[in-house]
């Protein structure tokens, strides 16, 4: 998980309020200017002080982290002595190239390094990111609003390991706490057994591409029912008479289920579109939010599988009737989806909540 700061210096109005919502949703740490503003905070909160250039109070309680500006070091070695229970950083702001090797230097060597770029440009991040690879401080990078801070934690595929954002209004912490837990979670998958298969006629399919590559053990999660999914594979494994499409799952009948990569909901295939985010899952579970790039929707023949889990729980997945289109089984076997029949093991995941509107709920349902 990533890490959320929230910068409550310029906060006037409303600040006990955005504090409390602060603590309530775990907000990872409170940055404030005036020490008076971290007593009271509870152990949970990390209690970050940026002085802002001013000269270092004699006590720093209740501080966890102080954030040294430029020419504030002095002796760091003093510095630690005269205050054993604090954790000190630097704040460097990003403008040229000096200043770019000394934030690389400084995420090289220091506990906490919080970085303000003044150019939109992401690349001054990804080089001081690849700069401190095999460092074990942490980087906090000044964003401006959640959107900035979610590209933040993708650069690199690494991100910064945290963020810090003034927030406006009461609810910015929520958005930026959601926006930390960028890796969803794992999912338990099943051994689904196929019990039969049917040729059903033509129907409208969707196939899915997406703006990232998939492994050749990786697909999404397609169903006809909300409790019962199978895993589709990707088009990264060489096909006869077509080339390899590693960006795209042909995944299934308009009407079915797939897992949104935002906030647990489904959605039915028919309503992706460009910039829909979807979970993608390999055979042991693990996940990572890909973004929609487009989804055609076209008439073809269809198959429909049905598959049985180890609970007696039924599963159905309706897919194009073309050899070409697969699942994925045990061990990441790639099995054509024309060629299945009973007895065959296939990889499925088994939601435990129904679905209203997409969003899960307990509520008595019946799917057939």
């Amino acid at each position: 998980m990533k890490l959320s700061w929230l910068d409550i210096r310029a906060i006037k109005g409303a600040k006990k309020a955005i504090i409390e919502e602060a603590v309530h949703q775990r907000i990872d740490g409170i940055v404030t200017s005036n020490l008076a503003d971290l007593k009271g905070l509870p152990p949970t909160v990390k209690k970050v002080y940026l002085p802002q250039g001013k000269d270092l109070p004699e006590d720093l309680a209740p501080a966890d982290v102080v954030i040294l500006a430029p020419g504030q070091d002095g002796s760091r070695a003093a510095l630690a002595k005269a205050h054993p229970t604090v954790e000190f950083g630097r704040f460097v702001e990003i403008v040229d190239a000096d200043t770019l090797e000394d934030a690389c230097q400084s995420a090289r060597t220091e506990p906490w390094s919080l970085l303000l770029f003044r150019d939109p440009t992401k690349i001054p991040l990804e080089i001081v990111i690849a700069a401190a690879a095999e460092s074990k401080g942490n980087i906090i990078t000044v964003a401006k609003d959640v959107e900035e801070a979610q590209i933040i934690f993708g650069v690199l595929e690494h991100g910064s390991e945290g963020v810090m954002m003034a927030p406006e209004a009461v609810g910015d912490a929520t958005a930026l706490k959601a926006a930390a837990e960028t890796q969803p979670a794992e999912l338990a998958l099943v051994e689904l057994e196929v019990v039969r298969t049917e040729h059903i006629g033509m129907g409208e399919r969707a196939c899915v591409d997406t703006c990232s590559y998939f492994r050749k053990d990786e697909g999404i999660l397609v169903g006809s029912h909300s409790k019962g999914m199978i895993l589709c594979v990707s088009e990264t494994h060489p096909l006869p008479y077509m080339p390899t499409r590693p960006f795209r799952v042909n995944a299934g009948a308009i009407m079915s289920y797939t897992i949104s990569g935002e906030n647990g909901r489904t959605n039915y295939l028919s309503e992706l579109q460009a910039g829909s985010k979807l979970l993608a899952v390999d055979v042991k579970g693990q996940t990572r939010v890909v973004t929609v790039g487009r989804v055609k929707i076209e008439s073809r023949p269809l198959i429909s599988i049905d598959a049985v889990a180890p609970n007696g729980q039924g599963v159905n997945l309706i897919l194009q009737d073309d050899w070409h289109v697969r699942v994925l089984g045990p061990n990441g076997t790639v099995l054509n989806s024309t060629e299945l029949k009973p007895g065959d093991k296939v990889l499925g995941y088994l939601p435990t909540a129904d679905r209203h509107v997409g969003y899960p709920i307990n509520e008595f349902c019946v799917e057939k």
